[in-house]
């Protein structure tokens, strides 16, 4: 399993996600070494640390699998509590037990943090993989945590490929990530216009938005503080 993994992220950072997936399929026991992962310029990342910097010991929720480089880096910079809840293993849990149209309600009671209560979100691609009534469940339960002013930071998927991969994102500085590929049991759910997100998260203000060169949106969301 772990001269798979490393095969796999090999290839992304030399072909791209899709490619580097087609490769796996076709020959699990390709290995490519010395190969760097790929890099990716993020122009909001640095904005939704700057949103959270003035909170003390914020409370970080991040939808992605457990990257140890990332805990420490967000702790580093932020001084905060992080919790890692994985949606990829959610989904893929779903679809092995043919329970996918289940996810809504399964959303509805995910997560065990009271509403209000939580500072930050990592939303990462997540829901590029999700229907829409799945995608507007967890956007509903994800708004509802966040406290006033909470930030949180999404990816979204431009491309018309229905890729069947998930990204782990790992955090090199304040404006560089690295990719790292590895499959997904689910592919890739139609592209959300800017405008479906926009509905997706209304509950939240939109703070930023960029359109990258790789076919990824960025979105950072705000919570409005009514008081």
């Amino acid at each position: 399993m772990a001269e798979s993994t490393r095969s796999l992220t090999d290839l992304f950072g030399m072909l791209g996600p899709r490619k580097a997936a087609a490769a796996e399929t076709a020959n699990p026991d390709l290995s490519v070494t010395n190969v760097a992962e790929l890099s990716y310029a993020t122009k909001a990342l640095h904005k939704f640390l700057a949103g959270l910097q003035a909170t003390d010991n914020p409370l970080l929720l991040d939808l992605g699998p457990v990257v140890g480089s990332n805990v420490t880096f967000f702790g580093e910079h932020l001084g905060c509590r992080i919790r890692v809840e994985d949606i990829a293993h959610d989904i893929d849990r779903h679809v092995k037990a043919n329970t996918l149209d289940q996810l809504p309600e399964f959303f509805t009671k995910r997560f065990t943090q009271e509403p209000g209560s939580v500072d930050g979100i990592l939303c990462w691609d997540t829901l590029d993989f999700l229907d829409r009534p799945a995608a507007q469940a967890l956007a509903t339960a994800l708004s509802g945590l966040l406290k006033p002013d909470g930030c949180l930071l999404g990816f979204f998927s431009t491309a018309d490929a229905r890729d069947s991969v998930y990204t782990k994102y790992v955090v090199v500085d304040e404006s560089t990530l690295k990719y790292r590929a590895y499959p997904a049991s689910r592919p890739r759910q139609r592209s959300l216009l800017n405008g479906d997100i926009i509905k997706l998260f209304k509950d939240l203000r939109v703070v930023d938005s960029f359109l990258m060169k790789s076919k990824m949106r960025e979105m950072l969301f705000r919570k409005p503080n009514r008081s």
